[in-house]
């Protein structure tokens, strides 16, 4: 790039759990490592990897199974680091639909945001007795929430931490109960053990961090991890400075996504190996990648400790779906609820 800003291009627009980011810069800690960042939003999602992948961006935000498929296709990417760790992603939908199971998507107009969300829905579908003409695909983008509460589609994929949030909103402007809104889970309809396909990581431009190891790329990192701390220690301050500085984020939903976003927070900002293994096998299962592909990811950039990988994932998702229940009922961080805290098997290996 011909600035002497780091361009950093958000997976999505501006959302609460971008908090990180945005908060390295309103606290000043990118300018403490002696880095300007540019924060940008992209008009489609899709994009993304392909601009950061031909260097018309430096780094940005993207979804692992996305940053792997961008790294077979020949565009130089790699992850960095973790933002936010195994979000619950799945097929989201509205009661009475009519979607009771997967088998029950026959005939129904799925919504999805971009082409690996087909793929995955394609590739469920066979392990179903279904094909993929059994259903119609309908690219709505980052519109999937409006799409169904307008009746464009009868469902679509997203995360119990967005998606889900906004539909269970409108739910009760509609004198509905929030728990209408329902989801099946991707990782459990295709036996993942995990929901890490959909983690959101930190990826770079392999010339950017080629070049730029020690004077940007480190820099950065140790700014974001700064905010991550911030975040955890003040979740409720960490908020308040982040709805003040990006007014979007001023919000009821907003502060119900973030809410629901923070357990999925990643506080090492680190790649999990484990996670990298499977979603790698997943990818060769779905035809994306090639058979020798080796995960396109680094941690040599985190000059801190990294946390342990979880001794039971399994046990840590029901933890979490626990967790999680409890705060779509009213008892989130910001809402006098408690931080999560989970059982020894379920933190450490």
């Amino acid at each position: 790039m011909s600035t002497d800003k780091i361009t950093f291009l958000l997976n999505w627009h501006a959302t609460p759990y971008h908090a990180p980011l945005f908060l390295a810069q309103s606290k000043g800690y990118f300018a403490d490592e002696g880095i300007k960042v540019a924060i940008l939003e992209p008009n489609d999602p899709s994009d993304v990897t392909e601009i950061i992948g031909s260097g018309k961006a430096d780094m940005g935000c993207k979804a692992m199974i996305h940053t792997i498929a961008a790294k077979a296709r020949g565009w130089d990417v790699q992850s960095i680091g973790t933002l936010m760790d195994e979000p619950f992603t799945g097929v989201v939908y509205l009661e009475g639909s009519g979607i009771t199971d997967f088998r029950s998507l026959k005939g129904k107009k799925i919504g999805y945001v971009g082409e690996f969300g087909k793929i995955q829905i394609d590739e469920l579908t066979t392990h179903f007795g279904m094909g993929p003409d059994d259903y119609t695909a309908v690219r709505v983008g980052m519109n999937v929430s409006d799409a169904i509460i307008r009746g464009d589609i009868d469902a679509g994929i997203g995360l119990e931490n967005v998606q889900m949030v906004e539909l269970e909103e409108w739910c009760k402007t509609q004198g509905r109960p929030a728990s209408d809104v329902k989801m099946l889970r991707i990782d459990e309809l295709a036996e993942l053990g995990c929901c890490c396909f959909c983690s959101i990581l930190m990826i770079a431009n392999d010339a950017f961090v080629r070049d730029h190891a020690d004077d940007r790329v480190r820099p950065f990192m140790r700014a974001v991890k700064r905010a991550t701390d911030f975040l955890f220690a003040s979740p409720r301050a960490a908020w308040d400075e982040y709805r003040l500085y990006k007014k979007s984020m001023n919000t009821d939903v907003n502060a119900r996504i973030f809410e629901r976003s923070f357990v999925y927070m990643s506080r090492d900002c680190a790649n999990v190996p484990r996670d990298w293994s499977k979603v790698t096998a997943y990818c060769k299962r779905l035809g994306v990648v090639g058979p020798d592909f080796v995960p396109n990811m680094t941690n040599d950039f985190l000059g801190w400790d990294m946390d342990h990988e979880v001794a039971d994932p399994q046990r840590k998702q029901v933890e979490v779906a626990r967790y999680q229940h409890q705060v779509a009922g009213g008892e989130g961080i910001l809402s006098g609820g408690k931080a999560p805290v989970f059982s020894q098997a379920a933190v450490v290996a």
